[in-house]
């Protein structure tokens, strides 16, 4: 399961928080979430410090989001690892 929570949103940037398990359809939820903020022009911020496991497809779906604007604060040392590796 994983529950996203706007937490702010002014005209440049939203920031929401992430808790739980990126996996399966909640990909897509995360990718939802992140491109209706990004195709209004706005940049977004995830915090994931209650992030406990994150799939493939969530990686490839964080590596892709680093390119549009959208910044990752407060990860797990195990993600931020994972996103290292995913970049080799």
């Amino acid at each position: 399961m994983l529950r996203i929570t706007q937490e702010t949103l002014d005209g440049k940037t939203a920031r929401a928080r992430l808790e739980g398990q990126v996996v399966g359809p909640y990909v897509m939820e995360v990718r939802r979430f992140c491109e209706s903020f990004l195709q209004a022009g706005r940049s977004v911020s995830l915090d994931m410090s209650d992030v406990s496991f994150v799939d493939r497809n969530g990686l490839t779906l964080f590596k892709e989001l680093t390119s549009h604007s959208v910044s990752f604060v407060n990860c797990p040392p195990f993600l931020t690892e994972q996103l290292k590796e995913d970049a080799s």
